[in-house]
């Protein structure tokens, strides 16, 4: 009998410590930088309009950072900082949370609820889920609980900022007897997009028009007015780049800024739309690069995500604000009416009215906050539009980055110049608004 109890002990022995030892799990900043790809992917595939795509990016960046900020590392918590925000719960067990891990099932679970096609981001969810529960199931299993209860937590706090309203709201009216006013553009003559963003409360900044800028020159076509010159300006740039042929690096500029994701082409009785990414899109990807650049760490680049994503958010609920108010008809309508019928933009104009540039806004506030992370003279190589057939092209700063995506409304045949340098500053003024009042690091 003592024989058989001591076998029964010996193999309970052997299997016990043949047993594979569970070793807590490691999340890369590069599973972050997936995540995001993942989410702009069906973002494309879907068609989100720019101020919607900014949303949507936001929200999972500051339910990841928020977890981030439980750590007992450098961040602080946004709590307080941005309108409406409270604290997060603690995680029940903390003994087995992954603070990282929990970031990015936050980040992955409020993505899925942002987009249309969840399966898209379910798919990829539960594959990485089956990779982490055989890697440390007790650990996966916690970690993913918090991250869910944080990413309910964000959720409850983003159904309050008024999105949901503004979906029952009235569409844009057209006036179509005030010559002055925009009217939709060829070749889908889509309605204003968004025109009740400006009621989507902000993040940091304290209304939609807290800078507001000055107006845009008054509608005339006298030769010897402000508005006059500035058309004339967008009509002469094409005949310019047109002029030099492959060799203008205007129109490159143009192109590779273009981020329209309603671009829309016509073949014979048939309309289809391109995909292509938004302006904020370009500037998360930039974000990327400078992210991979650096070799930044997951907290690093969670903070780097977040604080991009909130300038970029509040800078579309700021140039919405504007551009409805203004309501400013578009180089391609008054150059057709009043020059040249056959003229048309490089790109195709987007559907919303044009004053302020929102891609010039939006630069102006995701390279100051980029900028406040990786420092000044921060040269890199921007390959974000590569997917798209677009070669790479480098950078000094990001305020030079900035500068470029600006113009390139001009080159592209879409913006008057006042749009584009009262733009530009209008994002830069709300950057640095933004930079300067969240207090997200603890150095």
């Amino acid at each position: 009998m003592k024989v058989k109890v001591s076998l029964i002990a010996f193999v309970l022995l052997v299997l016990t410590s043949c047993q594979k030892k569970e070793e807590p799990i490691v999340i890369t900043a590069e599973e972050f930088h997936q995540s995001v790809d993942k989410v702009i992917e069906v973002m494309i595939h879907d068609i989100f309009s720019p101020p919607v795509a900014s949303r949507i990016f936001a929200y999972p960046n500051i339910a990841a950072y928020e977890i981030i900020a439980k750590k007992d590392g450098p961040y602080k918590s946004l709590a307080g900082q941005v309108t409406g925000l409270t604290s997060i719960p603690d995680p029940k067990n903390k003994e087995n949370v992954n603070y990282d891990l929990a970031a990015l099932v936050a980040h992955i679970d409020l993505s899925k609820r942002l987009i249309f096609s969840e399966e898209k981001i379910e798919s990829y969810r539960d594959s990485l889920y089956n990779v982490w529960m055989n890697q440390n199931e007790a650990e996966f299993n916690a970690s993913k609980e918090y991250g869910l209860e944080v990413a309910d937590f964000i959720a409850g706090w983003m159904s309050k900022d008024n999105y949901k309203e503004t979906r029952t709201m009235p569409k844009f009216t057209v006036d179509s007897d005030d010559p002055t006013r925009w009217q939709p553009t060829p070749p889908a003559y889509m309605n204003g997009i968004e025109p009740h963003w400006s009621k989507i409360r902000p993040f940091a900044i304290d209304s939609s028009a807290q800078f507001k800028p000055i107006p845009p020159p008054a509608f005339s076509m006298d030769k010897d007015s402000q508005f006059y010159k500035e058309v004339m300006e967008v009509y002469e740039v094409k005949k310019s780049m047109v002029g030099k042929g492959d060799k203008s690096d205007e129109i490159a500029i143009a192109q590779f800024w273009d981020c329209n994701p309603y671009v829309s082409v016509t073949r014979g009785h048939l309309m289809f739309a391109t995909k292509k990414i938004t302006p904020g899109a370009h500037w998360i990807g930039i974000a990327k690069i400078a992210c991979r650049k650096t070799e930044s760490d997951f907290s690093k680049t969670v903070y780097a995500y977040t604080k991009t994503s909130i300038a970029i958010a509040d800078g579309f609920i700021s140039c919405w604000d504007e551009k409805y108010r203004s309501n400013l008809i578009r180089p391609e309508t008054v150059i057709n009416e009043y020059i040249d019928d056959s003229w048309e933009p490089v790109l195709q104009t987007p559907p919303f009215p044009e004053y302020t540039s929102g891609h010039s806004v939006v630069s102006g506030a995701a390279s100051t906050a980029l900028t406040s992370v990786f420092g000044d003279g921060f040269a890199f190589d921007d390959d974000t539009e590569v997917p798209y057939g677009l070669p790479i092209r480098s950078f000094t700063s990001f305020n030079q980055a900035a500068d470029e995506a600006a113009i390139s409304r001009m080159y592209g045949g879409i913006h008057y110049r006042a749009a584009i340098e009262v733009g530009i500053q209008q994002g830069r003024n709300l950057g640095k608004f933004i930079v300067d009042k969240l207090d997200m690091t603890k150095s």
